[in-house]
């Protein structure tokens, strides 16, 4: 699907069961999806389920075969091994039927660039059989504004606006948006958030990918993390993240420390040390680790925790430069499976 919309007309979404429908498994569903690019592997028989009516989002780090696995599904590049159905349907082999059911958001390209923005949405909207009212969704995304002004010369957040309306349309059944708030100021994120979530309010299947990690948390009833063309991790938010009562507890030590004290095997000293003091070691409920000179404890916030951490950093000549109690966050695991290091 080599634009932000399909280049037929659609029928009404939603209808009659047939060969194409999304099935029980998912409406998007990828299995052992493997991809080369010469000598390099993008994905490595990788597995996928979108629910249908749900938001879905594929998360990983720069190069890790999030956005070759969305093209495969969109139809834009053929798997080199496994399979991939969407609506029931092969992205590739199935693309007339497809198109007109399925919505692609593309952060590059897919929309004339010397054409007005407006123009550019009114010629979309004229291919399809049941499009969505042009002013309403003008007015929504706050189109309006820079209908006449050439693509080429809208601000980022103002191209992806058009492309999201772009993508949605012709009220496709599945809707694939890439980085969907990517360059727009909090009013504009809202609004786009609020189109979403009423997106999948009205049965539409989503799958985003986003660098966004609270907007991962804020959107997706789904969520995948994927590495080195393999999925690490797969569930909800909640799954994932884990116990939403799990307390965390950062520790830094003191600014200015000399180089010693801040580095990474003092810090992994303190830790161990920390370690030690609570329950006598890792104990049951209570962990503690050290990255990049951050140490990290993780149980439950009680009293009797906290006083063991304040009377061990008072031994250890520590100070607490934070200490933050709350339940661990969508980006803490993505870091923790990922990694940290620059991509």
């Amino acid at each position: 699907m080599p634009t932000t919309t399909s280049t037929q007309r659609a029928g009404t979404p939603g209808g009659a069961a047939d060969a194409g429908s999304a099935g029980s498994a998912g409406a998007v569903v990828a299995s052992g999806l493997v991809k080369h690019y010469g000598s390099r592997a993008a994905v490595t028989g990788l597995d996928l389920v979108a629910p249908a009516g749900a938001i879905t989002a594929l998360l990983g780090p720069n190069g890790a075969g999030k956005t070759t696995t969305v093209e495969c599904c969109e139809g834009l590049r053929r798997p080199d091994g496994g399979t991939v159905r969407v609506l029931g349907l092969d992205p590739v082999r199935d693309a007339r039927r497809l198109r007109p059911r399925v919505g692609v958001m593309l952060q590059d390209g897919g929309l004339p660039s010397t054409v007005p923005a407006g123009e550019a949405l009114r010629h979309l909207a004229a291919m399809y059989a049941r499009p969505r009212d042009l002013g309403e969704l003008s007015e929504r995304l706050g189109l309006t504004a820079f209908a006449r002004t050439q693509v080429r010369r809208l601000s980022g957040g103002q191209r992806q606006r058009l492309a999201l309306a772009a993508a949605v349309i012709g009220r496709p059944e599945v809707v694939f948006l890439d980085e969907p708030s990517a360059g727009m100021d909090p009013q504009a994120r809202l609004a786009v958030w609020e189109l979403v979530r009423e997106l999948r309010a009205q049965g539409v299947t989503i799958v985003l990918t986003t660098h966004q990690m609270a907007e991962a948390e804020a959107l997706a009833d789904h969520v995948v993390v994927v590495d080195r063309g393999a999925v690490l991790a797969a569930g909800t938010t909640a799954h994932i993240v884990g116990d939403a009562g799990a307390i965390r507890i950062t520790l830094r030590p003191p600014d200015g420390a000399s180089s010693t004290r801040s580095d990474e095997a003092h810090a992994a000293s303190l830790s161990a040390s920390l370690a030690a003091r609570l329950l006598g070691g890792d104990g049951p409920g209570v962990t503690t680790t050290a990255t990049a000179g951050v140490l990290e404890v993780r149980g439950a916030a009680d009293p009797d925790l906290l006083h063991e951490i304040t009377g061990w950093a008072v031994r250890e000549d520590v100070l607490l430069a934070s200490v933050t109690c709350g339940r661990r966050t969508l980006e803490d695991v993505f870091l923790d499976l990922t990694g940290r290091d620059l991509r």
